[in-house]
């Protein structure tokens, strides 16, 4: 099930990195036939479609980390350590892992229905790359928008000058990709604010106590993170953060 919405994901930035073709009446993806040998038509423009081609689905990812959960999961968990003071413990490597799983497993339902409603027909045959975009871009749509703020939205309307949809199917990409994205970092940092609270208490605890003992070279840090480390092994804190971050998706 994993190996199939990481394929949807996948094929779903290699459609949405091509929206800005949207309104053109040619297809969005070009014709690339590579021949050995001389051909017909201009010379060197099959060369730059292919260049053009994959420049787009390179940038494809980065495009789609904006558009999905990833951003406010990977930046609550860096909240995480970063609290919790252990430097590099644990990895990027792990922290980025568990976002991505994470982003997967939020996402699994509007990946399904575009893998269902655009990619599947598209790859039988019975869309157009433009109809299969249309069809990809309305779960992704009202994914984004339930977790949009309408003043962030506002934002970018006005300065657009954009009409006032009836749907939020008719609020346009360019729109609503920088909407969500600076909702979410705004909801993250929300978050990380509330973890960071209670380890902050614990520090002034600590450095408090160490004042009032004399003790002014001793570091308060050396001190106050075995006790952080505790208290979030005893509220099980990884089980809280997820299923906050789950939480805050439902809602």
């Amino acid at each position: 099930m994993k190996k199939k919405y990481l394929l949807a994901l996948m094929a779903a930035a290699a459609l949405f990195a091509l929206s800005a073709s949207v309104g053109s009446a040619a297809p969005i993806l070009p014709d690339i036939d590579i021949k050995v040998g001389g051909g017909e038509g201009q010379p060197g423009m099959t060369s730059l479609s292919l260049v053009l081609l994959i420049t787009i689905l390179s940038l494809a990812p980065a495009i789609l980390i904006l558009m999905t959960s990833f951003t406010r999961i990977v930046i609550v968990l860096g909240f995480v350590r970063t609290s919790l003071g252990t430097q590099q413990m644990p990895p990027n490597q792990v922290l980025i892992g568990l976002a991505l799983f994470m982003t997967l497993f939020v996402m699994s339902p509007t990946l399904g229905e575009i893998n269902q409603a655009a990619l599947q027909p598209y790859f039988k045959g019975e869309l157009n790359q433009n109809q299969a975009l249309t069809k990809a871009s309305e779960p992704m749509k009202k994914f984004m928008f339930k977790q949009t703020r309408e003043k962030d939205l506002l934002l970018f309307m006005k300065y657009t000058k954009t009409e006032k949809p009836k749907t939020y199917q008719d609020i346009p990409l360019t729109v609503l990709v920088p909407a969500y994205a600076i909702s979410e970092l705004k909801t993250a940092f929300q978050m990380g604010f509330m973890i960071f609270i209670p380890f902050l208490v614990i520090d002034m605890i600590v450095s408090s106590t160490l004042m009032a003992m004399g003790m002014m070279m001793l570091p308060p840090v050396m001190i106050s993170l075995p006790f952080k480390i505790l208290l979030f092994i005893l509220v099980d804190g990884w089980h809280l953060v997820v299923k906050s971050l789950l939480i805050s998706f439902n809602t």
